[in-house]
């Protein structure tokens, strides 16, 4: 299976290199933008972030200590030129024609804070967001200055809900509009972040690194071909040219520290290119915990309930990426090939559930080690001929070390039975299974190519592919020589095309996307068994199990604009999500038992949905969207529908529940005032399954959901030119159980109910007069509730940070 893998790396590399072949051939044109930045005193200002957009493009870059700027490769065409410093924001209207453009500046900071825009146009993100997908925008620019993960930033985003394990390191699923799991796909740049694994994951991402991420919810674009049900979570990471180099480190509860830097050198006569990223976290997560399972047993079996801190769940990641190439050359606007590489270590206190055993002593550890390449080329050989290419091949490996047989309690003492005796597992591990030194050895490639051509301005095609492949082996250091002789291995591939027509009609007043995508997954897993021959003779053979599936699935979306300020959307998907690897052949580290049978869950998915604003009154900005939504599923995959007497309190199945419906609305609105800011949203959906032939509410999953943030600036606190910023943020959790109640009789129920939650959070960033260092403190979960997500595991409390974020943005 390794050479197959090589021989798609070699190919990827070869189709990249294609434009190095017509390096001299005639170049498209293109223009670039530059000038100074000035206030109305005429001093220069640096550190200002300057984006232009329109349709079709969107670049950014910061003025310089000197003022300057400059945007490079901007096609033909009027574009919108929004500048930011601080809560200030500006739009100017400029068009590019037949030569490189010089625009100086000049910005008022006194008056036109938020309140004023001096041209009504709709900036980059509104554009993407009347495009007519259920889509939401998220911008880093605030969050970058806090300490915030990029988790906790999503986690504010309206109809998403992160469902989390735990403290720091802990398994998060991503929940949108009540689809959750594998149903919801998550991407770096078009790469789904399962290539990565566990070790790179969201939150190893400061949003510092981040240019936007994209929710899509229900219905997800051609040109993220994947196999995503109730969504997608599209991370788009910086790709601006310019020198610069950003670090940050913070400090807070639970022994919890983290650091990160990115920085990016561009060589302005070659182009030629480095950037560099790294990342390190660690936490104790000893938070404290309590409830119905935290109770020490003490003689004759007598049960004495605790407040306990969590002894054995510790994480730590290290990780990084380099990348060499170049930059807004002839040929490529990106291209660079790099390595990326990282590595966790995680403790286990329990299992699926906290149960009133903990384990100690049992942890996982994993690393990745994958080659790069990306390609990026904006009218290739002709105007309009867009390219892309991205691609990732390496290895991931996984260990489970579980080899401790002694009992705990929750006080993080050894457990003693009736007689008050010191009591080993008779199976010899903390998990039940006997010890283990399990490992999951994957080579692993994702490689996604992508291709669009403008055949006007209102019409373009795009084709779309994205190949995924894991060669697996698992193995036991402590099985025998001859089990691990018998050492099984799991093949999954999945290839994905898609075909996309988009149109503008009607002055751009509407906006369609017609889109089809064809599906193929196989997978194959080889069990090595002994065969016993009619002569009585046996010979070791292949027992193989193989499927190759294929399924089609299409969909569109469309907007009309009313007015500049009220926008109509709707958009549909028939909708297919194929099983992944650890839903078809398990992982012992996440305690998920294999599962050969499962078929792909499918479903048709609707929204419908109105953008309102941006209004304005005076100096108030008013902005409202809303979206009606609807899934139909068939065989959702999920956790089996368990009853309080079969639940299993450490291992867990994948399953195909049945099908099902999921209907909701969600809502945000948003306001302005000089420097005071409020956004507000909330989800209400209901997500029935029929099982075994009763239509029932899918338990472990919260129907409701609000979220609320508030932020406050004041200018020149202390020192002129400073920036004090405050915030504010509250997380709603309407009840729920964790599994279905039991007939008509509810008696007990309630145990397995998880409370309503109010998590509350607050914090302030002060920005120094040069803009390059900024302090920010965060006090998490404020008043020190107890706050749950997957079944009924607890969360941290209280918590407190400090972090400090140094930036140059030119040198």
């Amino acid at each position: 299976m390794v050479p197959k893998f090589t021989i798609s790396f070699i190919l990827l590399l070869l189709s990249a290199s294609i434009p190095t072949i017509y390096a001299q051939q005639k170049e498209a044109k293109n223009f670039d933008i530059s000038g100074i930045i000035e206030d109305e005193n005429g001093e220069v200002i640096k550190g200002a972030r300057i984006t232009a957009s329109n349709l079709n493009q969107s670049k950014s870059t910061q003025s310089d200590s000197e003022g300057k700027y400059q945007i490079k490769n901007l096609q033909r065409g009027v574009f919108l030129l929004e500048i930011r410093k601080g809560d200030f924001i500006d739009h100017h209207q400029i068009a590019v024609n037949q030569e490189n453009l010089h625009h100086n500046i000049t910005i008022n900071t006194s008056e036109n804070e938020l309140d004023e825009v001096h041209l009504r146009a709709d900036s980059f993100k509104t554009k993407m967001e009347k495009k007519g997908f259920a889509l939401n925008v998220v911008e880093t620019g605030e969050a970058s200055i806090r300490n915030i993960q990029t988790n906790e930033l999503l986690n504010t985003t309206v109809g998403v809900k992160i469902r989390q394990n735990g403290g720091l390191g802990s398994r998060a699923e991503y929940s949108l509009n009540g689809l959750s799991g594998s149903a919801v796909r998550i991407f770096i740049d078009g790469i789904p972040i399962t290539t990565f694994g566990s070790s790179y994951n969201l939150n190893s991402i400061p949003p510092s690194m981040i240019e936007r991420i994209e929710v899509y919810k229900g219905v997800v674009p051609g040109h993220l071909a994947d196999d995503a049900l109730g969504g997608a979570i599209n991370i788009v990471l910086n790709k601006q040219s310019d020198k610069n180099i950003n670090a940050s480190v913070s400090y807070g509860s639970f022994n919890t520290f983290q650091a990160n830097v990115n920085g990016l050198y561009r060589f302005d006569n070659s182009g030629f290119t480095v950037k560099a990223s790294a990342f390190h976290n660690y936490s104790d997560n000893d938070y404290e915990v309590s409830g119905r399972s935290i109770v020490v047993t003490g003689l004759g079996g007598q049960q004495t309930p605790i407040t306990a801190r969590r002894f054995n769940d510790a994480y730590r990641s290290t990780g990084g990426t380099v990348q060499i190439g170049y930059t807004d050359v002839k040929w490529a606007d990106q291209f660079f090939v790099g390595f990326t590489g990282s590595d966790d270590y995680k403790e286990v206190q329990h299992g699926a559930f906290m149960t009133i055993m903990p384990y100690e002593g049992r942890f996982l550890e994993s690393d990745a080690s994958l080659a790069n390449l990306t390609y990026q080329k904006e009218d290739l050989f002709t105007p309009g001929l867009d390219v892309n290419v991205t691609g990732y091949y390496g290895k991931r490996n996984r260990q489970v070390n579980d080899t401790v047989p002694w009992a705990y309690s929750w006080n993080g003492e050894r457990a003693i039975d009736f007689r008050g005796n010191e009591y080993k597992y008779t199976w010899g591990s903390q998990q039940e299974g006997g010890p283990t030194l399990a490992k999951i050895n994957r080579n692993v490639a994702s490689i996604r190519t992508g291709v669009a051509y403008a055949i006007s301005h209102n019409h373009t095609i795009l084709a779309n592919h994205v190949y995924s492949g894991i060669d697996r082996e698992d193995s036991d250091e402590l099985q025998s020589v001859l089990e691990n002789t018998f050492v099984g291995t799991r093949d999954l591939h999945k290839n994905i095309f898609s075909i996309t027509y988009e149109l503008n009609a009607f002055n751009d007043r509407l906006k369609t996307n017609l889109f089809g995508k064809y599906y193929q997954q196989k997978s194959i897993s080889v069990d090595p068994e002994i065969q016993r021959n009619p002569d009585g003779s046996r010979e070791i053979v292949d027992d193989v199990v193989s499927s190759n599936k294929k399924y089609e699935g299409y969909g569109f979306a469309a907007s009309y604009e009313l007015s500049p300020t009220i926008t109509l959307l709707a958009s549909a998907e028939k909708a297919v999500r194929l099983p992944n690897e650890t839903e078809i052949f398990g992982n012992d580290g996440d305690n998920v038992v294999a599962n050969a049978s499962i078929n792909p869950e499918q479903s048709n998915n609707y929204n419908l949905g109105i953008k309102l604003g941006t209004f304005n009154f005076n100096k108030h900005q008013f902005n409202a969207s809303t979206n009606f939504f609807t899934r139909n599923i068939k065989d959702r995959i999920g956790l089996p529908i368990e009853t309080s007497l079969n639940v299993d309190e450490e291992l867990i199945v994948y399953v195909n529940q049945g099908s099902g419906t999921s209907k909701g609305i969600d809502a945000q609105l948003g306001y302005t005032y000089n420097n005071f800011g409020l956004n507000f949203n909330i989800s209400r959906f209901d997500l029935k399954i029929k099982n075994k032939g009763v239509e029932i509410d899918v338990p472990n999953t919260p129907f409701l959901t609000m979220n609320g943030n508030l932020r406050y600036s004041i200018k020149d606190l202390i020192q002129k030119n400073s920036r004090l910023n405050l915030f504010y943020t509250m997380y709603f959790t309407d009840e729920f159980s964790y599994i279905v109640p039991q007939g008509s009789n509810t008696a007990g129920d309630d145990f397995f109910k998880v409370p309503q939650q109010l998590a509350q959070d607050l914090g302030l960033s002060y920005s120094f007069p040069n803009q390059n260092f900024i302090v920010s403190f965060d006090v998490k979960n404020l008043f020190n509730k107890p706050v749950y997500d997957n079944l009924s595991v607890q969360k941290p409390g209280r918590a407190f940070y400090l972090k400090l974020n140094y930036s140059i943005n030119k040198f």
